[in-house]
């Protein structure tokens, strides 16, 4: 297979380009990744609705990956907690060589086809769960038959690729392959393929979260208060859901916890 992935960059003798020209050209390219997200919305549409109805009944979402792709499961998994409250181990990021592999890359790690199902194993998979297998290439070994054996166990599978007709894309029940184009290094898919892939992860998590009831109108009213900023953040929602001056507000909230709960209480007690 012909990966679109590894096909050489649209420009010549990078090392001889400016400083100015190297940031032009790089950001040319990079305007170029949101559209094609675009054309991957339908897909991205089926999935979630697939995902949410799976989650809505207690199954959790994996994100399987190696090196970059796997990197970028983790951020998106990782910040779900803090942003909508649910609780650790609802939405999972696993990388091929394990946590080690956040900061240094693991050699071969990628090449191992079984170690991905026995890292999932680990969670005790259920078949309300589902896999998203996450690879630049589509044919990564590791993500392959972490799907694999997912499909084999009746779990619902998804897969983000950049290359179309990948092996990935046939493996899984929903293929999502926003297809960008020749990277501007030539085979560096942490660039335009890993923005797009960043893209799509936060399309799936934000609307499963949004399907899910973590968003009430705007507002992030489940985020944890594990920081200044956000208590108040959350103490102007409160002001702003309820009409109270902002000190009683971030009073209100920090009683309760959080801002959904803040303002039920409110409305409750008026």
């Amino acid at each position: 297979m012909k990966k679109v992935t590894e096909s050489s960059s649209h420009y010549q003798d990078l090392d001889k380009m400016s400083t100015l020209e190297l940031l032009k050209n790089i950001n040319r390219e990079d305007q170029t990744v949101a559209i094609s997200v675009e054309k991957e919305i339908p897909a991205i549409e089926a999935f979630v609705s697939a995902c949410s109805e799976r989650m809505s009944k207690g199954g959790r979402l994996f994100y399987i990956g190696a090196g970059t792709s796997g990197r970028l499961g983790i951020v998106d998994a990782s910040e779900c907690p803090p942003t909508f409250g649910i609780d650790h181990g609802i939405v999972v990021g696993i990388i091929a060589g394990g946590d080690a592999a956040i900061r240094k890359a693991v050699e071969f790690a990628e090449d191992d086809r079984n170690q991905a199902w026995i890292d999932l194993q680990q969670h005790q998979m259920t078949e309300l769960d589902t896999v998203v297998g996450i690879a630049a290439s589509g044919s990564t070994p590791y993500v392959l038959g972490g799907i694999e054996q997912a499909n084999a166990h009746g779990l619902l599978t998804a897969g983000i690729s950049c290359n179309p007709d990948s092996p990935l894309a046939a493996a899984v029940q929903f293929p999502i392959a926003p297809v960008v184009g020749p990277e501007f290094v030539t085979g560096s898919t942490r660039m335009k393929s890993g923005t797009a892939q960043k893209l799509v992860l936060n399309m799936i998590s934000t609307s499963l979260m949004i399907k899910l009831g973590r968003v009430k109108g705007n507002k992030m009213v489940d985020m944890q208060l594990s920081n200044h900023k956000l208590v108040d953040r959350g103490a102007r929602m409160v002001a702003e859901e309820t009409g109270i001056p902002l000190e009683e507000a971030q009073a209100l909230l920090l009683t309760h916890g959080s801002v959904r709960k803040a303002v039920d209480f409110y409305k409750h007690e008026k």
